[in-house]
């Protein structure tokens, strides 16, 4: 068979290598190193931490997760405890003297599951991970890039490109889950004994349910989230946002400051307004982009100065005098 001869890389030694491997993910691995040259494998999957250079051979990942990396890690983790949150206040009721211990609870066991997700990574026992470049939208999905020669047999090179973004997320949902059974129920029956049997776990109950739908929607959505996520963040605070200051009737800002409630999820909406803007400028020219996190209460002062005047008694009213 002939080869071909390139530099290995970060060195100016040449290297003889096989012609290049079929289909997009597919590599060959560095089976040793003698002198100035490699020898590799067979073409097939690449091992997991290493994915496929130009020249189709698997080299370990060595990179670090950029900015908007961790920031699309940040949104993953942020899902289930602002999930959590909801359905513990949904389900409190009345009764939000145990509603705040369950919030602390929820964000204790969401950053613990983060922090011991980061330990169990490679390498292990450090809060640094090393991780394979994005590089485009296929590389969530390699899976549907196995090549057909002989349009009869596949070569399945199926492996992580995108190293860890992917595996990451399921490790600390699994993480999640397992520190939610241990601590939730023991707080719930202590302190919830204001609601009912059959009300004081709903919120956990709801977990149950949410956590599946949160693996899934990263299994097969994982790749849309990560370019899509800035965008799925402002939408949903600005719609949420809006929702709660029309079902709280808002009309004023003496309205936001009457209850301390409605003061902390104002905060909480800005906050995630801002890590939206955050996520889609990136930050990276600071003297354009940290003057756009002025617009964060922008959508809040919108909505008090124009509520008045959608108020729905009102354009009733006006209507049938007009009539």
């Amino acid at each position: 068979m002939s080869t071909t001869t390139f530099p290995r890389p970060g060195t100016s030694m040449a290297v003889a290598i096989h012609p290049a491997c079929l289909g997009l993910y597919c590599g060959r691995t560095v089976l040793a190193v003698n002198g100035s040259v490699e020898t590799y494998g067979d073409c097939g999957v690449c091992p997991r931490g290493q994915r496929t250079d130009e020249n189709k051979i698997c080299r370990e990942c060595v990179g670090s997760p950029d900015r908007y990396d961790w920031l699309y890690l940040g949104f993953m983790a942020m899902l289930p405890l602002v999930l959590h949150w909801f359905f513990i206040e949904w389900y409190s009721g009345k009764k939000s003297s145990s509603a705040l211990l369950q919030h602390i609870t929820a964000l204790l066991e969401c950053s613990v599951a983060a922090i011991v997700t980061l330990l169990v990574s490679d390498p292990v026992g450090s809060l640094h991970i090393r991780s394979c470049k994005v590089k485009k939208l296929s590389d969530w999905y390699t899976m549907l890039y196995n090549p057909s020669p002989d349009y009869i047999t596949t070569v399945h090179c199926t492996h992580e490109a995108v190293y860890p973004l992917y595996t990451i997320v399921f490790i600390y949902y699994a993480f999640c889950l397992v520190l939610m059974m241990l601590l939730r129920p023991l707080l719930v029956k202590k302190i919830a004994c204001g609601l009912g049997k059959s009300d004081r776990f709903k919120s956990i109950y709801a977990a149950l349910y949410f956590f599946p739908v949160l693996t899934v929607l990263q299994a097969v959505g994982g790749g849309l989230l990560y370019y899509a996520f800035p965008y799925i963040i402002l939408v949903l605070s600005l719609v949420t946002l809006a929702v709660y200051m029309s079902a709280s009737e808002v009309e004023s800002f003496k309205d936001l400051l009457v209850r301390k409630k409605r003061l902390v999820v104002l905060v909480s909406h800005w906050l995630l307004h801002a890590y939206g803007i955050i996520s889609i400028s990136k930050l990276d020219k600071l003297e354009q982009d940290l003057p756009l996190l002025a617009l964060v209460p922008a959508p809040a002062l919108f909505y008090v100065l124009t509520a008045k005047y959608t108020e729905p008694s009102r354009i009733l009213s006006e209507g049938g005098n007009g009539h």
